[in-house]
């Protein structure tokens, strides 16, 4: 069995952005040479996430509307986390959005369906943080 291992880097400029990931994750998969066998691929970041689902602008309008009323950023002061830091709500909605994606590799493309895409979901952005990308099979 072959293992592969890449980080991405990401360093999004606003305090949260949804970012479509997918072509670097298929340029690790083309580099592994790997045919069959799972991906994972994960946020290495408390705040911050990666998940499938639509590449469409008003669903990720949604996702970020829908977050601010679950775990609202301000005010500061209504989570107990944040005292030397501002990012309580961070960490609510990493929680909400999942940590990482698992995808099926198979005949050397990642097996998704018609609709699936991959994206990092920065949520405490202005500074450099990693995925995992971690390629096993054959």
């Amino acid at each position: 069995m072959k293992s592969y291992r890449k980080e991405l880097w990401f360093n999004v400029p606003a305090r949260r952005r949804i970012v479509h990931i997918q072509p670097q994750v298929e340029a690790c998969l083309a580099e592994s040479g790997i045919k069959e066998g799972l991906l994972l691929c994960n946020a290495m970041h408390i705040t911050a996430s990666v998940f499938i689902n639509d590449n469409e602008g008003g669903l990720h309008q949604d996702f970020e509307r829908w977050l601010e009323k679950l775990a609202p950023e301000k005010p500061y002061s209504q989570y107990e986390h944040n005292g030397f830091e501002d990012n309580g709500d961070a960490h609510l909605k990493r929680t909400i959005m999942g940590r990482e994606v698992v995808v099926a590799v198979t005949n050397g493309k990642l097996d998704l369906g018609p609709w699936e895409q991959i994206f990092y979901y920065e949520l405490d952005g202005k500074r450099n943080k990693r995925v995992l990308v971690k390629i096993i099979g054959e």
